[in-house]
């Protein structure tokens, strides 16, 4: 019943942007055609109306197993309609949504980005607006909502999917055969680092050939040394910039603690930093809960823990925090044909149904009201960003206009661990790059 694939290599990614470009694929819906009626379940569960086949895309192809399984419970209740279910590289996703979205062969459902990635595909008129769709979602929590709305109109264009926490994850089996706790001190995660060191493991599994991972180590190891949601604040409003004293020592301690990463760190990949970690060759990983699902399907028998990571010395904050953000959103193709039966979809996304099978099967952080985190490390993750949190900054507040915030931070760390830049020209840069579209106080 089920058509779905997952566009892995760069070959047929760019195969597939130029047939996008050129003339729609052979199932193509026609554009002159009127929208299918959504047809209706008999008595015993078969559909007695018009089939449509909804195509939805997404960019996590790790979780495209499981969003089959996800998806066949929305075919049970809704036995008119089939999804099928397209994962593409992260990495590619953007410019394949974009043409896709304009053609006549895109999705009628597809995993739209948050924040300012957001906006270019509200601005051209790609996605529907969704308030009168799924009222539903109004009644989300106002700072994962924020990552879902027009930023000139305040609507709602997508459905938020999951928030993400950051923190570093670590391998309980050696922290205990090292005699190592998890580190209360800047001084106790230092020494952490050593030991790990003399015993011959990698400390951090460090991917930084991939920029995008870069921002997320930096306010993992610094968000509460440069001041994590103060400083938010006082950047946003103009009291403070990039080029200020305790961001630059943020991204000098980024350097600092470049010999506990991956050797060579520049040249290992992303993918490639998840491999040392769930093999069991270094010892700590700071990344995302998005990481969580991935993990444990690798290693089933690798014990996690998490913690955050304690100030540096001379920190704005006392305490440890936890970065986060809301990481994107389910948006509904303006263009798309099948109108009734995108919008059952859409809107079954919003339940609580489906979130709990995000949080349960997916490992990820529902917005959804009402959604419970069974996972003892999830339920771990989360209340420690309910204690203390911060934003994921560059990613949250610098992503509205070109060029990015976590770019410029991205290649700045690939350039400091190179050796090529030192810590003040990394922030001169960031604090640059913003200003060509940033405006304090707007």
């Amino acid at each position: 019943m089920h058509r779905r694939t997952i566009a892995q290599s760069a070959a047929a990614l760019s195969a597939l942007l130029l047939v996008s470009a050129c003339a729609p694929s052979d199932d193509a819906p026609d554009p002159d055609a009127e929208t299918v009626a959504e047809g209706t379940a008999g008595a015993d569960g078969e559909c007695t109306g018009e089939q449509s086949t909804l195509k939805v895309w997404s960019w996590r192809t790790e979780d495209a197993d499981t969003y089959e399984q996800i998806f066949d419970v929305f075919e049970g209740e809704n036995p008119c309609i089939t999804v099928d279910f397209q994962a593409f590289l992260n990495t590619e996703y953007n410019q394949i949504l974009s043409t896709g979205l304009t053609g006549t062969d895109g999705p009628d459902i597809a995993q739209v980005r948050s924040y300012g990635q957001l906006q270019p595909l509200i601005e051209s008129g790609n996605l529907v607006a969704l308030d009168d769709i799924v009222p539903e979602v109004r009644e989300f929590d106002e700072t994962i909502l924020a990552g879902a709305l027009g930023r000139e109109d305040g609507q709602v264009y997508g459905v938020p999917f999951a928030s993400q926490t950051l923190q570093m994850y670590y391998n309980v089996a050696v922290f205990e055969e090292l005699g190592l706790e998890e580190p209360e001190t800047w001084e106790d995660f230092v020494a952490a680092n050593e030991a790990i060191a003399e015993s011959g493991m990698t400390p951090m599994a460090v991917g930084a050939l991939d920029a995008w991972m870069l921002p997320i180590v930096h306010d993992i190891l610094s968000s509460a040394q440069y001041g994590g949601s103060e400083f938010e604040e006082a950047v946003l409003s103009g009291e403070a910039q990039f080029t200020d004293p305790q961001y630059v020592a943020s991204i000098q301690t980024l350097k600092d603690m470049q010999p506990f990463m991956s050797p060579d760190v520049v040249g290992v990949s992303y993918t490639d930093s998840q491999v040392l970690f769930t093999s069991e060759q270094a010892a700590m990983f700071p990344g995302g809960s998005f990481e969580l699902a991935f993990f444990q399907e690798q290693n089933p028998d690798l014990e996690l823990g998490v913690f955050q990571v304690p100030p540096a010395p001379e920190a704005v904050l006392e305490e440890a925090v936890t970065p986060a953000y809301a990481d994107g959103n389910w948006g509904m193709n303006a263009n798309g044909t099948q109108t009734e039966a995108a919008e059952t979809l859409i809107a079954w996304l919003a339940t609580q149904d489906f979130g709990q099978m995000v949080a349960d099967d997916l490992k990820q952080f529902s917005p959804v009201p009402g959604v419970e985190f069974s996972d003892p490390l999830m339920s771990e993750m989360w209340e420690m960003y309910q204690e203390s949190p911060a934003p994921y900054l560059h990613l949250v507040n610098f992503r509205y206009g070109e060029p990015l915030g976590t770019d410029l931070m991205g290649q700045g760390a690939q350039e400091l661990l190179l050796g090529d830049k030192d810590p003040a020209q990394v922030a001169a840069d960031i604090q640059g790059g913003l200003s060509e579209w940033f405006t304090p106080g707007q």
